[in-house]
């Protein structure tokens, strides 16, 4: 079967959708149960999006402009969930760098399955 993923693909898909939905709680919380590290909230921010355009993209290789466009979508629709929870405040600058965090992980899986495509084609014959 051509269309079936493979075993990483999957990997990719379970991961993505794991950390979407991950993302919808934490970023629908009330901000005392956001968790928090060391790093910048914007670096957190950037990272969580990125890391979701890549698996998305790595997950999901034949459809990459409909993943773009699911990744800048989500970043959106949880900005705009804030405005619900009392606690929280939807900003524009939050879903830029989000944004921007989605379309950098997404462009280097582009560029990455693109390295190891050719790495395979380069590679001799066993």
């Amino acid at each position: 079967m051509p269309n079936t993923p493979s075993h990483l693909q999957t990997i990719a898909r379970v991961l993505a959708w794991g950390l979407l939905a991950a993302l919808a709680v934490v970023t629908a919380a009330p901000i005392g149960l956001r968790p928090e590290t060391a790093l910048p909230v914007s670096v957190e921010r950037f990272g969580a999006f990125a890391l979701l355009g890549f698996l998305l993209a790595c997950g999901y290789p034949r459809r990459r402009l409909t993943v773009l466009v699911l990744t800048l979508a989500a970043a959106g629709l949880l900005e705009l969930s804030q405005f619900v929870q009392p606690t929280r405040h939807g900003r524009g600058a939050d879903f830029l760098v989000k944004a921007a965090g989605g379309g950098v992980g997404w462009a280097a899986a582009l560029v990455l399955t693109q390295v190891l495509a050719r790495l395979r084609l380069l590679r001799p014959a066993a």
